[in-house]
């Protein structure tokens, strides 16, 4: 009996699922770390094009953090609040940058 031939599934799939779970991450916070998890496991066995996007994610994901912890403590003056609407236009630039170049198959560039 053979064999059905290989399913080769797309290798950028998982860091766009990582993309998804970040904008998720704005209404549903604990999605971010699932997907900084998913990066962290993926990045290793991933194609070079592929964990460049790895490698910006987990960047993505401790800058927002030390961006939202901070925003968060300026709230108390106020600014806070402007903090935390930067980091929001922010991240949705990063993924949206980060989902365009994964779907031409591109790796993010150096230079982030």
């Amino acid at each position: 009996m053979s064999q059905p031939p290989a399913v080769h599934a797309n290798p950028g799939n998982a860091a766009n699922v990582v993309y998804i779970l970040y904008l998720v991450s704005i209404v549903a916070g604990v999605t971010g770390l699932i997907g900084v998890i998913i990066a962290y496991v993926n990045k290793g066995e991933a194609p070079d094009w592929v964990a460049s996007h790895y490698r910006y994610q987990i960047r993505t994901f401790w800058i927002g953090l030390l961006i939202l912890i901070i925003g968060g403590i300026l709230t108390l003056i106020l600014v806070g609040w402007l903090v935390l609407l930067a980091w929001l236009i922010w991240l949705i630039v990063r993924c949206a940058k980060g989902m365009n170049h994964l779907g031409q198959g591109r790796p993010i560039p150096e230079d982030g």
